[in-house]
């Protein structure tokens, strides 16, 4: 039986450019949408197991749509490909949902390699894939933790801000329910060309429990030396400290904020340093192990008019969601 493929793109060149582009031997019934508010209505109308999504279109753009499918519980595997290759565009889209990202315009070679990689010709596994994007956190809930999360990272990037006399871009946090197999996805708003060096610290606390992963782009620490006015040499003893540096004050500050807002106390253990110099992915295998099925709020800081990147993953163990829903539900209360 065919797969239903749905284009959505405000481009008609797009649409063709992109359907040509399909791998030949995919047995797929393409159907195109031309806007967003077009999208929607096929997704609905037509139910495509696939959709390939522009982002800038008129009346409903590709991040209105991402975020549609969420409040309606639609089913459906969105790919997104776009001319806007920010960072911030990729890690958006993917907290928003979508599997992957290709940049326009559309490498052939590149998009056999994504649909490979997921798996999506294989029935089974779009299947799989379908029902752990299904399993969203409640719209209402998801917005408190948001809330609860900016305070707390608000917080945090003041005390960043404050020792290295810069200004912290601040973003809006992903939260998801992820299985251990999906973090390396949820971290690919990193450059996957780069090494990354991470340490994760966990927390415990009033039925709650968890870890803090904090994940800095390699390429930064030159930059965060010079903030900081080390004038020595930059090797591996120093990169560390730097780095026990800048997740002591955001795991820190972000888990008291937290604990002051949700009236408990997190108790937290010895950081422990996952790997220096790694590929993200690499770093996600070598410690999978330490991760179940988990709530995941992820926050990625940069600093603005510096290369300075990193990501903060708070982890919370499946057993803490019916104590982080209890303490959250007054919130929700009229």
């Amino acid at each position: 039986m065919s797969t239903s493929v749905l284009i959505c793109d405000d481009s008609k060149l797009a649409r063709r450019q992109l359907a040509r582009s399909l791998p030949d031997d995919w047995d797929i019934k393409v159907e195109f949408a031309e806007d967003g508010e077009h999208c929607i209505e096929q997704i609905k109308a037509i139910q495509p197991e696939i959709l390939f999504l522009d982002l800038n279109m008129p009346k409903m753009d590709g991040y209105e749509v991402l975020q549609e499918i969420q409040n309606q519980s639609l089913s459906v595997l969105t790919v997104v490909v776009s001319g806007d290759i920010q960072p911030n565009a990729h890690q958006r889209v993917l907290g928003l949902g979508a599997i992957d990202f290709i940049q326009k315009p559309c490498d052939a070679q590149k998009l056999a390699d994504i649909i490979e990689h997921h798996g999506i010709k294989d029935k089974a596994m779009r299947e799989r894939l379908a029902h752990q994007l299904g399993e969203q956190v409640d719209p209402d809930v998801r917005d408190i933790y948001q809330e609860l999360t900016n305070v707390a990272m608000g917080q945090a990037g003041d005390l960043l801000a404050r020792l290295l006399n810069v200004f912290v871009e601040l973003p809006i946090p992903n939260v998801n329910i992820l299985e251990v197999n999906e973090l390396d996805m949820a971290l690919r708003s990193i450059d996957a060309n780069a090494t990354t060096s991470g340490v994760c610290q966990g927390f415990i606390g009033g039925g709650v429990s968890g870890e803090a992963l904090l994940l800095l782009n390699d390429s930064s620490f030159k930059e965060i030396a010079s903030l900081m006015n080390y004038q020595g040499e930059l090797n591996n003893k120093v990169e560390l400290e730097l780095l026990m540096d800048v997740s002591n004050i955001l795991i820190g500050a972000i888990l008291t904020g937290l604990s002051r807002q949700l009236d408990m106390t997190f108790s937290q253990g010895h950081p422990v340093v996952l790997g220096q110099h790694c590929d993200v992915s690499d770093l996600v295998k070598a410690n999978k192990s330490r991760w179940q099925r988990t709530l995941a709020i992820e926050i990625s800081y940069g600093i603005e008019n510096h290369n300075i990147n990193c990501d903060l993953m708070l982890l919370f163990t499946e057993d803490s969601l019916k104590t982080l829903k209890y303490k959250v539900a007054y919130l929700l209360e009229d």
